[in-house]
């Protein structure tokens, strides 16, 4: 059997970044959701959280696992979860494009710590402002 320890903080938006998840109430059952599907798939989601228009994960990758389709399957159920249940007044979709770089375990922590106090975080900064600094910081070009 393998020993593999591999963190990956995901971001990703709610489609043209429509503010669906307007209430805590509502963001505490989608992540809640999104946690229990996840490990219902053997996908190893340490913590998450976002605000209206986002989602932020710390996840770690199995031997038998890629990031592209751990993703999706993340982003898809949660998706017809909620359109199923009608959480939204209008139909819910991810954005197709999301972030996701690897965490050293000497950073896991301070991730988790900044995905738990998304709440707080975006009271001063907003999604637009949070990915630029995102991009910035990775050199993503």
């Amino acid at each position: 059997m393998p020993f593999i320890k591999v963190y990956i903080h995901v971001v990703f938006s709610t489609k043209n970044r429509i503010p669906y998840l307007n209430t805590t109430a509502l963001r505490l059952k989608v992540w809640k959701h999104i946690k229990e599907n996840a490990s219902e798939k053997r996908i190893f989601v340490d913590v998450v959280n976002g605000y209206s228009d986002h989602c932020h994960c710390l996840i770690s990758l199995g031997s038998d696992q890629n990031i592209g389709k751990v993703i999706q399957l993340l982003k898809g159920e949660s998706s017809f979860w909620i359109n199923k249940n009608q959480l939204t007044k209008t139909k819910f979709a991810w954005q197709e494009e999301y972030f996701a770089v690897s965490v050293s375990e000497s950073m896991v922590d301070t991730v988790r710590n900044y995905i738990i106090h998304q709440e707080k975080h975006h009271q001063k900064k907003t999604f637009a402002e949070e990915c630029q600094e995102f991009l910035d910081k990775f050199n993503f070009k």
